[in-house]
């Protein structure tokens, strides 16, 4: 079997997942071998056919039109010191609350693995770089990787763990969500500009006033925060999953304090009364000009 047609066969195995690839240059990484790759990305048997079988092209994926937000799990490069991005990633989930859930898994020649994850319903995520932490980069809207298959001079691409991507975990969500200078507390009226970086600051500062709840408060400030995110999901500023599995995230944090021991249940209950009353009560939008 041909260089050729193992690349051809492993871009048609990716588009029959409904992931929509593109040519890289033949043992490139980083030079996609069209313009705007993004848009013309494909899923089709025949293109895919025709492109692979004209050179030993690399394959793209591209993540966005594919539904995926991948996880880069890089090794410290030549004369760094520290941890790698496995190691730093499950430190930061350890302190959030919220696992690394096992997933889809490409190995990279530098050592590295690529997690992929379902993008959640309604959520919108761009391209991260050491933003949740070091040695760890995120690939969703306007990103792509180096698909399994390909061949750099440094080695391959290599498929580890074929099971289906599971959901980007909620905690993810929030910690790949826009940074804004500074979370302060919002007025009631807003204008509809930059909704996005508003909503995901504004449940990022109430998931982290939950967390930080003094002793014998928890109930308290939990069922706050979710009222108060609840007024912003009634207007439409926040997507509901992703406000109810931040709160819930940040609630599971408490279980099992000195004060307020509840079970998941409870917190999911505290959670969903108050989004349910808040929602019912939604903040003023006020139109851009």
């Amino acid at each position: 079997m041909t260089t050729h047609s193992v690349l051809c066969d492993w871009a048609l195995y990716l588009a029959a997942m409904d992931w929509p690839v593109f040519p890289l240059r033949p043992g490139t990484k980083r030079q996609p071998a069209i313009k705007d790759w993004e848009n013309r990305a494909t899923t089709d048997a025949t293109r895919i056919r025709r492109c692979w079988a004209a050179d030993h092209f690399n394959i793209g994926l591209a993540t966005g039109p594919a539904g995926l937000v991948v996880v880069d799990l890089d090794m410290p490069k030549d004369g760094e010191d520290g941890p790698d991005g496995a190691s730093t990633l499950a430190g930061v989930a350890a302190q959030r609350g919220g696992p690394v859930p096992e997933t889809y898994t490409v190995t990279t020649p530098s050592g590295g693995r690529h997690l992929y994850y379902r993008c959640p319903p309604g959520v919108r995520l761009r391209n991260t770089q050491a933003q949740v932490c070091a040695h760890v980069d995120t690939r969703a809207g306007g990103g792509y990787v180096v698909a399994p298959g390909s061949l750099t001079a440094e080695g391959a691409y290599e498929l580890v763990d074929d099971r289906d991507p599971v959901e980007f975990p909620a905690w993810l969500v929030q910690a790949c969500g826009p940074r804004p200078a500074a979370v302060t507390s919002a007025p009631v009226q807003i204008r509809t500009t930059n909704t996005d970086a508003y909503g995901t600051a504004a449940l990022r500062g109430e998931a982290q006033r939950v967390r930080q709840a003094d002793p014998g408060r928890h109930n308290e400030v939990l069922a706050s925060a979710a009222y108060t995110i609840g007024r912003k999901v009634g207007a439409g500023l926040i997507d509901h999953f992703t406000a109810r599995a931040e709160l819930i995230a940040a609630g599971q944090t408490l279980i099992g304090s000195e004060h307020w021991p509840p079970n998941a249940r409870e917190v999911a209950r505290v959670v969903d009364a108050g989004l349910t009353k808040g929602s019912a009560n939604p903040v003023r939008r006020k139109d851009a000009a």
